[in-house]
């Protein structure tokens, strides 16, 4: 029944997929030198996934998932990605980052039993998760290829049965549990040939972290190929990417093209007391196929949630105050459209897609304004339009609100009385 339904929801992306490549053109990247801009959006695009000359059963599963046309980002990165080049990139949420990696990976893997060749790291184990999914819906014309995800919350004993029994080609995991595994002998990076890192500047600007990271690469071989992948990397962060990698290719796509096209921005100046029933009539105004809330803690997050299911909408909660097990449920369930609200803390804030939201609501303020990008870009993923609205009830939150306008260059004014559907809703 899950495939069916996953079906389901690959066919909906695909629509939206190709709705956005009419209006295409304004977000083209226009190159300086001209070129690219001349044959335009639509003459590098049609070339479709064919022209990368991946292996045929690569090609079916892209077609099976309903993907037609690489994003800009794909078109830039697979091509040097396949060949075995070091490759660092910063690009919008929703633009397909994750299948850059998870394409050449899977093109250049030889899968040899008992040895891993591809490791990938994340920050959350959410993200870990769907990234193993992404590995598994691509090889699934490929099945000598075995993919494991690995992350705390589990018992480690798990892990390392698997590890003896079943050794995957792709391991995909969190920093903690992977160091510990590969420390405990478990698991055996001798043979790492993609070393891969997902929203690497969570993961790098955490010293601990970042420590972990290091160690981890140093169990690998030198000779490998290093694919570093962002939504926001700053210029601070950049330099230390660098150190993992040789030469790499270099892409980032500029601040101001972050700026999430297709989406619908507000704010609402109130006070702490009257977000609530703010948020009521904003639910029951406005026209959403899903909608996710985030707030800025465990408690208020459970407490919103008890509230809104007191009033009857139909809304689940996730935290990290929750077991792994409990998480994943439940953001499978939302994924799946069983519930159609979510209140979340910025655990489910970067990397987590969900086809069908089209409403982010910031009940709290974000604290950064690379928080806000990563919240609202879980609207309207693919091109595909979407709405945020932001509270704003104190003097901090104004001046996030201003950090965010000027770096990522839009303008975001008040929420009006009226607002018109068409603007936020797929037709």
């Amino acid at each position: 029944m899950g495939d069916a339904r996953d079906n389901d929801a690959y066919e909906e992306e695909l629509l939206d997929y190709e709705e956005e490549e009419d209006k295409a053109p304004d977000s083209v990247n226009a190159k300086a030198n001209g070129e690219a801009a001349k044959r335009g959006y639509v003459g590098i695009h049609s070339s479709g996934f064919r022209d990368f000359l991946l292996k045929p059963e690569l090609l079916r599963a892209i077609v099976d998932s309903g993907f037609e046309h690489p994003s800009e980002v794909q078109h830039e990165c697979i091509p040097q990605a396949i060949l075995g080049m070091d490759v660092i990139c910063q690009a919008k949420s929703g633009m397909g980052k994750t299948a850059v990696f998870v394409l050449s990976t899977l093109q250049q893997i030889e899968p040899v039993a008992g040895q891993v060749a591809a490791l990938v790291l994340c920050h959350t184990r959410e993200l870990a998760y769907q990234i193993c999914h992404e590995f598994e819906r691509f090889s699934v014309y490929l099945p000598d290829i075995k993919v494991a995800v690995f992350y705390g919350g589990v018992n480690i004993k798990i892990h390392k049965d698997l590890l003896k029994n079943e050794c995957p080609h792709i391991v995909v995991g969190t920093p903690g549990r992977i160091l510990a595994l590969a420390r405990d002998k478990d698991l055996s990076l001798k043979n790492v040939r993609h070393f891969i890192l997902d929203e690497c500047d969570k993961m790098l600007e955490s010293l601990d972290m970042r420590r972990d990271v290091q160690e981890i690469f140093k169990m690998t071989p030198h000779d490998k190929q290093v694919m570093m992948f962002s939504a926001t990397l700053s210029k601070e962060i950049r330099p230390v990417c660098k150190k993992f990698m040789q030469d790499p290719m270099e892409i980032y796509v500029d601040e101001a093209k972050l700026t999430l096209h297709g989406l619908v921005q507000h704010y609402i100046k109130l006070s702490e007391a009257e977000k609530n029933r703010k948020l009521n009539d904003l639910l029951d105004a406005l026209d959403f196929n899903q909608v996710v809330i985030f707030v800025k803690s465990v408690n208020r997050a459970a407490e919103l949630n008890k509230l809104l299911v007191d009033c009857n909408f139909p809304s689940i909660c996730i935290h990290s105050g929750m077991s792994q097990e409990e998480r994943l449920t439940r953001y499978k369930g939302f994924k799946e459209g069983h519930k159609r609200i979510l209140v979340a803390t910025d655990l489910v804030g970067r990397g987590i897609d969900i086809e069908r939201v089209n409403i982010v609501i910031n009940y709290d303020m974000p604290d950064s304004a690379d928080t806000y990008l990563h919240r609202v870009g879980r609207a309207g993923r693919f091109g595909t339009k979407g709405l945020a609205i932001t509270f704003v009830s104190s003097a901090s939150d104004s001046d996030i609100l201003n950090q965010v306008q000027a770096r990522f260059e839009v303008d975001i004014k008040e929420l009006p009385e009226q607002i018109d559907t068409s603007t936020y809703m797929p037709s």
